[in-house]
């Protein structure tokens, strides 16, 4: 490659990632703008962090945000896992079917999605809040887990489960001993992904959210209604950092394992 061919690929590049991060950056930025109508800049001030710290409701909306991911990501890392062993390994009558059926939540539209599940509820008449929402999230994210999961097993060495078992180990500990470190990168990665759909579905949320089980993303979505200002801007910036984050803890996890 020549000079001037790295060099425009180089400016390309930084083109590239500043059409998708200078947003971000100004929205961090103007989380310290001390205008209350954040349309131009004024001064530098941590008033709306103070704002933010103070809001019970932003507390409240938090909590019920990390609760639902952290509960919807176990149960869906693990349920995903299994679901891509059993479609990896096992041959049965309903494979195929479900294999394509995996799919479906990825492709078909949120919205009709969440007017299913609402219908669902309602069938069913069950009351909503926290519970439909973290029910939710497992469903849609259990696809997402699986998919992954199973790409890591992709050439995955099953002699190495047959020498376990071979030195008188069973299924259970072979799994725990072999198996599962030799394809937790993939279960990671999964997880993280089922954790940050989680944190930032508003769509679904939407729909089967009830009387006290605001999360993040609708509190947000009804600040902007009324009025935009720089509290809104500092919430983001906290979540993007936390976000970034995890992510940066898990991929030294991942870094480890491999």
């Amino acid at each position: 490659m020549t000079t001037r061919h790295s060099q425009g690929l180089a400016v390309f590049t930084g083109l590239f990632y500043l059409y998708l991060y200078l947003p971000i950056l100004v929205l961090v930025a103007f989380s310290f703008n001390t205008q209350r109508l954040n349309l131009t800049w004024e001064g530098f001030t941590l008033h709306w962090y103070d704002v933010l710290l103070a809001d019970a409701k932003v507390g409240a909306a938090t909590r019920n945000t990390l609760a639902v991911a952290l509960t919807s990501t176990i149960t869906a890392t693990a349920i995903g896992t299994l679901a891509a062993l059993a479609l990896q390994r096992y041959e049965f009558g309903l494979r195929r079917f479900s294999e394509t059926s995996l799919y479906i939540p990825i492709v078909i539209p949120e919205i009709v999605m969440g007017i299913g599940l609402l219908s669902l509820y309602a069938t069913l008449k069950i009351s909503l809040g926290l519970t439909t929402i973290t029910l939710s999230h497992i469903a849609f994210s259990i696809p997402f887990v699986a998919l992954v999961v199973r790409a890591r097993l992709h050439g995955f060495d099953r002699s190495l489960e047959e020498a376990a078992m071979d030195l008188g180990a069973n299924e259970v500990i072979t799994f725990v001993r072999v198996t599962l470190p030799l394809i937790l990168p993939g279960v990671l990665a999964g997880a993280m992904l089922a954790f940050t759909l989680s944190l930032d579905d508003f769509i679904i949320t939407f729909f089967t959210n009830g009387p006290g089980a605001t999360t993040l993303p609708i509190y947000v979505y009804g600040l902007l209604r009324r009025i935009i200002t720089p509290e809104v801007n500092a919430l983001s910036t906290v979540w993007i950092l936390t976000v970034l984050v995890a992510v940066f803890f898990s991929q030294r996890l991942e870094s480890r394992e491999t």
